[in-house]
């Protein structure tokens, strides 16, 4: 609060860059002329003067400005004792201090600050390029006048019983958008269900409430029981957020006549649906405590924030940064005070920062592109993925990673053998070495590196053992025909082609992506089992999409989420380009692999021509053993990889009906 006393200096002056006024019965003084008491001066003289206050509100929040025009009544030393009060001793610790000293700021920049208008006048900024006058300029010589300090230095409102407050204003979350404009993440009308417990005192018709709401729920009923009865006398504990669109699914009405039970209606980010890419995309939840300690104030209890994925990454983006609004209030009920029964009046808004919005993150996703992935996975047990890549500009069009995922991201950033999918890979290295589609192979029952006896899948058909053409070898699948030509190329050679495919490239990443680990030293059997997607050889399913892409334009494709946050998109400099000669190959071998070889399913799919590779990776982890079923694929300008970490047949087998569906399902769209 402000009270009553002088602000000493040993010359009243102040310099104004605007015209400076002065008050009745005083003269008036030109702009930018100093104001000095003459010796033949009146015991008290008043000049109008601008000044600038600055209210710094913290490291992530620009400081609020405002000026006020403020009245400085100068009074001189020789005044009678009935007049002006000796000169503050400015040394004491109260003093306050002289106009044109330094002061210390109001302290605005914690959470609850409301910074009273001053027991010492807040320092005007004079340090600012725009704060005028600087109070206190060096005058000429003459006798040391008083300034008296009054409130309304501050602001023609104030008083001393007056104080600063402080409100934020807070941003609208920015959208997470699609590259057409659709929103896939935007404020939605929720219901957040909960016990009231200040409606619901009796503790047994608590605890009878919670199980009853946790059941109909499909929580534990003994554990949010248990947080229930933790909470305060007063609290409400929320059990559920649900969407109002779903609530005749989740029998609102029902959920309202269980005692205590509050449904409250508010507004959250969220996509199309609960499991809309969620292991990509995030979510939006209330801040942890560890996210407030960790953000120096910028984050309060209460406030939204981005939880995993693209919401957390993005974070700072999508938030926004808070405004501020800044008002007078008197606490004892005077001007611009809360009390009008006392004669107060509203509060007085002094200065305000407005809030700067959230700006929106675009992403490449197709929203029914996505949707329908995620229905096709729907049924899977154990991680599953499906990636899909438009291959004429490498946007990723569907990161799906089904609910056996438990959150995880499958299709980003799983780590997985790619079997027989990596067989494109694996003729593209033989081209490379003076092979084509048409040179033979020998398809044998075993191949037998360094003691290790290779072998093909169960089942392989007798009549396509022996010599085969190399776009026959590889759509009929067959390991040995490939193994027996180990010799012929190096793991380098392996790697250097791969990555000519889009795999293990590393790239302007905005986004969690695991591209590939292919083995470039491997020797004997591991090179041997490398040539299958065996051995040491790694991808995640986004990483195999990327293989078909790349065959299907006929150049590496790097896959490509955020549009306007990857400034440059595509292959290492290092990455050797894919010839004319060299992709009609692959497709060749790719296309044989759908009309005879062990995609026949897709054969009769609606639309353009079909090219694919199936694939069966064998894993084992302990005691426990299986296979990796995977299909990779392209049609027009759609290039998709299903990936299921635990099949129980093939990938031609398991994942090819998927991949059937998904392209029929969108074929009828």
């Amino acid at each position: 609060m402000l009270e009553e006393g002088e602000v000493p200096t040993e010359a009243a002056a102040a310099t104004a860059t605007g015209a400076a006024t002065t008050a009745p019965g005083s003269t008036s003084t030109p702009a930018g002329t100093a104001l000095t008491a003459a010796s033949d001066a009146d015991d008290a003289e008043t000049v109008t003067v601008p000044l600038t206050w600055t209210f710094n509100l913290g490291d992530d929040a620009a400081p609020v400005t405002f000026a006020t025009l403020a009245t400085l009544r100068l009074e001189s030393p020789d005044a009678d004792d009935d007049g002006a009060a000796p000169a503050a001793d400015a040394s004491a610790a109260d003093a306050t201090p002289a106009v044109g000293t330094p002061a210390p700021a109001a302290d605005t920049s914690a959470a609850d600050a409301t910074p009273a208008v001053g027991t010492a006048a807040p320092a005007a900024d004079t340090s600012a390029a725009d704060a005028t006058p600087a109070v206190g300029t060096a005058a000429p010589a003459g006798p040391a006048w008083r300034a008296v300090w009054d409130p309304t230095l501050v602001h023609p409102n104030a008083v001393p019983t007056s104080t600063f407050t402080v409100s934020t204003l807070r941003p609208t979350r920015g959208e997470i958008v699609a590259t057409d404009g659709t929103a896939l993440v935007t404020v939605r009308d929720v219901w957040r269900v909960g016990i009231d417990k200040m409606n619901l005192t009796d503790p047994a018709q608590q605890d009878a409430s919670a199980r009853e709401l946790a059941a109909r729920v499909g929580l534990d009923p003994g554990a949010f029981a248990g947080r229930v009865a933790a909470a305060g006398e007063k609290a409400y504990v929320i059990a559920i957020t649900i969407r109002q669109s779903e609530a005749e699914q989740w029998d609102v009405d029902g959920l309202r006549a269980i005692p205590g039970v509050l449904l409250q209606p508010a507004t959250v980010p969220l996509g199309p649906t609960a499991a809309f890419a969620r292991p990509v995309l995030g979510t939006v939840a209330e801040a942890t405590a560890e996210i407030i300690e960790n953000s120096g104030g910028a984050i309060q209890p209460g406030d939204m924030v981005g939880s995993g994925g693209l919401e957390a990454a993005y974070e700072e983006q999508l938030r926004g940064i808070d405004g501020y609004v800044v008002e007078l209030v008197d606490t004892e009920g005077g001007p611009g005070g809360p009390a009008a029964g006392a004669g107060g009046t509203e509060p007085v808004e002094i200065a305000r920062a407005a809030a700067a919005d959230g700006q929106p993150l675009v992403v490449t996703l197709d929203e029914s592109l996505q949707l329908l992935a995620e229905d096709l996975l729907s049924g899977i047990e154990g991680p599953s993925a499906i990636a899909a890549i438009r291959p004429s500009d490498g946007h990723v069009l569907a990161l799906a990673s089904g609910p056996g995922s438990a959150g995880y991201n499958t299709a980003a950033l799983g780590q997985y053998a790619p079997g027989s999918t990596f067989k494109v890979a694996t003729a593209l290295t033989l081209l490379r070495a003076g092979y084509t589609a048409e040179t033979v192979l020998d398809c044998t029952t075993t191949s037998t590196v360094d003691g290790r006896a290779f072998s093909n899948y169960p089942g392989y058909p007798a009549d396509q053992l022996g010599g085969l053409p190399l776009r026959t070898a590889i759509a009929y699948s067959c390991n040995t025909a490939l193994i027996n030509e180990s010799s012929a190329v190096t793991a380098a050679d392996v790697s250097a082609a791969a990555a000519s495919l889009g795999l293990g490239t590393p790239g302007p990443w905005a986004f969690p992506y695991f591209a590939g680990s292919i083995p470039d030293d491997a020797v004997g059997t591991s090179h041997a089992a490398s040539l299958i997607g065996q051995g040491g050889v790694l991808v995640s399913p986004l990483a195999m999409a990327s293989v078909a892409a790349s065959v299907a334009v006929g150049e590496t494709v790097v896959p490509v989420l955020l549009p306007e946050v990857e400034q440059s998109v595509g292959p290492d400099s290092a990455t050797a380009a894919l010839t004319e000669e060299e992709v009609a190959a692959l497709a060749s071998a790719m296309r044989e692999v759908v009309t005879a070889g062990t995609s026949q399913l897709l054969l009769d799919v609606p639309g353009e021509p079909v090219y694919a590779k199936s694939g069966t990776a064998e894993w084992a982890s302990g005691d426990s053993a299986g296979i990796h079923a995977w299909m990779i694929a392209y049609q027009g300008d759609l290039a998709v990889a299903v990936f299921i970490e635990s099949a129980d047949h093939s990938g031609a087998g398991t994942a090819g009906p998927l991949l059937r569906d998904l392209l029929t399902r969108l074929a009828a769209q």
